[in-house]
């Protein structure tokens, strides 16, 4: 059964609630919804409380007025307040940026968990800035938002050709208008070492072996911004990590 909680802006953000233990709340990235990390969910329920929600915008959950940063980490606080006031936060590619800045600011978290948060920027190419996403949502073209925005995690056009003829591509496409907010999230593609060396709790920090090199950039530069963080490299792993190699080491780190 869909649950609900209104954030601090008044916008109601959708939840789903399973399992039994310690909370865990699961933020999505890019183009997910609160039934992307269900497999997951799934299996981290054995052993805690899971909630999974919908980012405004997206699925059930609304979308407010405007879009900030801010806002979404009132509505990941919501979803905390909703678990009992305190709980562990695991959260993949933009949904690990938003789970790390929430911890920066206060927001009660136990652990944090994150898989790729999407700090791109390359020192060897620094020219970074919006890969196309905002062009193509204002020409009314939501599908070559999506194409762009996977360009910018270092898909293939082939990959990306491949994935458009899936049955869940219609689904990418629908919540397309979400993409800046997942770009905001990330800003320049630097990590903000002074903002994170805020977060106090313990802070798990995983990228996949067969990534794109800026996420080890991002997993190296983490390391050394959060001060109690530790880092895990998932061996053949890539951005679209196997949720059942996943479980197991949230299970263990957040189990601790």
């Amino acid at each position: 059964m869909v649950e609900s909680a209104q954030s601090a802006d008044g916008t109601t953000i959708a939840f789903d609630r399973l399992g039994a233990g310690p909370a865990v709340v699961v933020v999505g990235g890019a183009m997910n919804t609160r039934l992307s990390p269900y497999p997951l969910a799934t299996m981290l329920a054995d052993r805690f409380t899971v909630i999974s929600y919908d980012r405004r915008g997206r699925g059930e959950s609304g979308d407010g007025s405007a879009y900030s940063v801010d806002r979404e980490v009132d509505d990941l606080a919501a979803m905390v307040a909703a678990a009992g006031g305190r709980a562990s936060v695991y959260g993949h590619s933009s949904g690990g940026i938003l789970a790390l800045e929430a911890a920066a600011r206060g927001v009660p978290v136990e652990k944090v968990a994150v898989y790729e948060p999407p700090y791109t920027f390359d020192p060897d190419a620094p020219a970074q800035g919006d890969p196309g996403v905002t062009g193509a949502l204002d020409a009314g073209d939501p599908d070559g938002a999506v194409r762009a925005f996977m360009r910018l995690t270092g898909m293939d056009d082939g990959t990306i050709e491949g994935m458009s003829h899936a049955p869940f591509w219609a689904g990418l496409v629908a919540i397309a208008h979400t993409l800046p907010y997942d770009l905001a999230l990330s800003g320049d593609g630097r990590v903000p070492g002074d903002r994170l060396s805020a977060v106090a709790a313990p802070t798990l920090v995983m990228d996949g072996g067969a990534s794109p090199a800026w996420a080890a950039r991002a997993a190296e530069a983490l390391l050394g911004a959060i001060p109690d963080a530790t880092r895990v490299t998932l061996a053949g792993q890539n951005h679209g990590v196997d949720q059942a190699v996943l479980a197991p080491v949230l299970i263990e780190f957040f189990g601790a």
